[in-house]
């Protein structure tokens, strides 16, 4: 009986022994999934940083860059923010930090959408017909930048270190990441057209004399805008209504301002009675039938008498409606 006991609490004491080796390769393998997963977030946060540096560093500072110069570094700013939201999406994130990495995605997502519009707007705003619009357009969209840097620095960013924290791994915090710089100066639209006047041959953002022209500003569903040549997806009950914001462009009152909205084929329009130059006003275009699934949206403002840069007048989206 005794040999037996002996032989028994000999088995016990090399299964617990065998339980805390396994325990202890699985907690080291998630300390290094973790520390692995930081140190992927923290490569991705410095190099945003120096897209930072360099986007607004032109703005600051164009450093006699031409127009066609200009726009090509703001397109390469925006490939770069591309990229970092798809190594973004791509990262493996331990099952504690899902929550931290959706925010994440979400801040990277909120950054390449306002760099994607950003570099599309930018070579309207060098330019003379529709460029006070376009700067505009470009100032609203670093409001966008900014709610993604405080989505980063009061959500994202605690919640990754102060895990790192509790784990008792040093060396992988993540860093800070604004990638407006502080004192928001570049919220004004004003500090936006001043530093877009520098840019060699561009025309300092305000129109010509005697045009004619509108532009269209912007295309929301729901309060959701929409970003032309990428997949949009809104939520919708009943009738969607989609909201045109038009904006005079000229230096006269233009009135009977036609929109047009083209949705599964089927063409509505919307009037808008008199716009007085400079004067912005949003058409709202309800869809009957309402859309299902994935849609082309074609949005245009019919030009009016006079106006030759036509450009802007017009947008195609591809809208899923859930």
């Amino acid at each position: 009986m005794l040999r037996r006991l002996l032989a028994l609490g000999g088995a016990l004491v090399v299964l617990i022994l065998i339980v805390l080796g396994v325990k202890g390769c699985l907690d080291a393998r998630a300390r290094g999934a973790l520390s692995d997963y930081a140190r992927d977030v923290k490569q991705i946060v410095i190099e945003t940083g120096q897209t930072s540096k360099d986007f607004f560093g032109k703005l600051e500072e164009p450093g006699g860059l031409s127009v066609t110069e200009f726009t090509g570094q703001v397109d390469a700013d925006r490939s770069a923010m591309t990229n970092y939201k798809t190594r973004i999406e791509g990262l493996s994130a331990p099952g504690e930090l899902s929550s931290a990495q959706k925010s994440l995605e979400l801040v990277y997502t909120l950054r390449a959408a306002a760099m994607e519009k950003i570099a599309a707007k930018m070579p309207t705003a060098l330019g003379e017909a529709g460029a006070a619009a376009a700067t505009t357009a470009i100032a609203k969209q670093m409001q966008t930048l900014l709610a993604a840097d405080v989505i980063y620095e009061s959500v994202t960013r605690p919640e990754i270190d102060n895990r790192l924290a509790d784990e008792g791994i040093t060396g992988n915090d993540v860093p800070k990441s604004t990638f407006v710089p502080r004192g928001t100066k570049w919220l004004e639209e004003s500090e936006v057209a001043n530093a877009l006047g520098t840019v060699s041959g561009s025309s300092g953002g305000e129109p010509s004399p005697g045009v004619h022209g509108l532009g269209l500003v912007a295309t929301s569903i729901g309060g959701a805008e929409l970003v032309a040549e990428t997949p949009n997806s809104v939520v919708t009950e009943g009738t969607p209504e989609v909201e045109v914001s038009v904006q005079n462009q000229g230096e006269s009152t233009e009135n009977g301002v036609t929109i047009v909205v083209i949705a599964n084929g089927k063409e509505t329009t919307q009037e808008i009675a008199a716009l007085e130059a400079g004067a912005e006003e949003t058409a709202v275009v309800p869809l009957t039938p309402a859309p299902e699934g994935e849609t082309t949206l074609e949005v245009e403002v019919e030009p009016v008498p006079g106006e030759q840069f036509t450009d802007n007048n017009e947008a195609t989206y591809t809208v899923n409606f859930e």
